[in-house]
């Protein structure tokens, strides 16, 4: 059995690395060189035909799309972190695709401007907008955690590694948590994990 992981540890593909790390699966990272356009080349469209990362290829089975990853990696290697009942399985979904469609746009409309722009060129009204939306969500974040170490069922899931890894962002872009005391409580056990330790170091 041979996993390789198509992506860099500090994109999207991060948090199939922090899947892996739990689950404790050997696996390969294949290196992508963006900046060459190695992800639009025809051998990595023919994985990928969106020419994106991440992209997991265990043996001859191809995936894409991060939280479809590590449904799949949950659901073959430890199907509990997907949800004991119906009712936390709809919960972990629906926590992943928020982090994703919700929390993730506008973190990443700052993370490109600040990392990727150079300050002469950065629009300012991207960085301003996306930042308005930031405090709403984390609100909404920092609500479903009150009282809870974890997102769903009282114990760690998938969900917990997805909104994690989106989290992580507001850390890299020097964003205060700590006025969202449940999310930084949260936070804080989350990266006390010896998976995200190890992911840290990747």
């Amino acid at each position: 059995m041979m996993i390789e992981v198509y992506g860099s540890p500090r994109s999207s593909a991060g948090r199939v690395y922090l899947m892996l790390e739990e689950l404790g699966l050997k696996y390969k990272t294949m290196p992508m060189d963006m900046k060459n356009k190695e992800h639009k080349s025809p051998e990595f469209l023919a994985l990928n035909p969106n020419g994106k990362v991440p992209c997991l290829k265990e043996n001859d089975y191809v995936i894409w799309e991060s939280i479809a990853i590590n449904q799949y990696l949950a659901e073959k290697y430890m199907p509990e972190m997907l949800g004991s009942t119906p009712e936390e399985k709809g919960h972990v979904a629906q926590w992943s695709v928020w982090a994703m469609t919700e929390l993730q746009p506008p973190l990443v409309d700052i993370l490109i401007q600040m990392i990727f722009v150079t300050e002469d060129k950065r629009n300012h009204s991207v960085i301003e907008k996306a930042k308005e939306k930031i405090p709403g969500l984390m609100n909404i974040l920092n609500q479903a955690l009150t009282n809870k170490d974890y997102l769903v069922g009282g114990k760690f899931s998938v969900a917990d590694i997805n909104m994690a890894s989106v989290v992580s962002i507001l850390t890299h872009l020097h964003m205060d948590v700590s006025p969202y005391k449940n999310v930084q409580h949260w936070m804080e056990k989350m990266n006390s994990r010896p998976a995200f330790r190890k992911y840290s170091e990747l």
